[in-house]
């Protein structure tokens, strides 16, 4: 008898142990069991809309009062250069009128657009074509007569020996090359670039060459 008993607490022992190891479950209907719910996923976020605007035009006015439009009207990315191509800096934004803008005026404009005005000085006429001054130069020397020596300098390679002369007879010192034009250049147009000096004469923009 006492090996009867012994067996029957064993077996006992062991559907006791078993029920345990099969981990927490939730009764089912009839008795039987199904696994706890998953937890609920949390909702994938929405993307964000494109919000739009109306784009002014601000061609004719001051560049000034068309950075306050531009950004009362939800247009915080702004930017400008010079429309003449002389690579003159906007310092003094209220100096300088509006010729172009990029983009054009219009509705349903992203506010999130940069906005480009191309300028010129107030007592200055717009150009026809908007101009961004000369290409990079590269292993071939361009004309560059005509251009503002500061464009000039830039687009130059960045290792070039560059020396610029007044090429008036008073010999003034060449102090900002944005106010000055080129009037002859050596190497001349068309000639091999390959790491020589380049010199240029130059006259304060509005002179003329002598």
């Amino acid at each position: 008898m006492r090996t009867h008993h012994g067996i029957t607490l064993l077996a006992a022992t062991a559907a006791i142990l078993a029920l345990t190891a099969c981990g927490p479950e939730t009764a089912g209907p009839a008795g039987g069991t199904s696994p706890e719910p998953a937890a609920p996923t949390a909702p994938a976020s929405a993307t964000p809309a494109t919000k739009t605007a109306a784009l002014p035009d601000f061609v004719g006015k001051g560049l000034q009062a068309a950075q306050d439009e531009a950004q009362a009207a939800g247009f915080v990315l702004l930017t400008s250069h010079d429309s003449l191509g002389r690579d003159r800096n906007q310092v003094l934004d209220r100096a300088w009128k509006v010729c172009s803008q990029t983009p054009a005026a219009g509705p349903g404009v992203d506010t999130g657009t940069r906005i480009d005005f191309g300028t010129v000085k107030l007592e200055e006429s717009c150009p026809a074509t908007d101009s961004t001054g000369p290409e990079p130069v590269g292993d071939t020397m361009p004309d560059l007569v005509g251009q503002g020596m500061k464009a000039v300098r830039g687009a130059l390679p960045s290792n070039a020996s560059v020396t610029v002369k007044d090429a008036s007879p008073q010999g003034r010192m060449v102090l900002q090359e944005s106010n000055w034009t080129v009037c002859s250049q050596d190497p001349k147009p068309g000639a091999a670039l390959t790491g020589q000096p380049v010199s240029f004469t130059v006259v304060k923009t509005g002179e003329s060459c002598p």
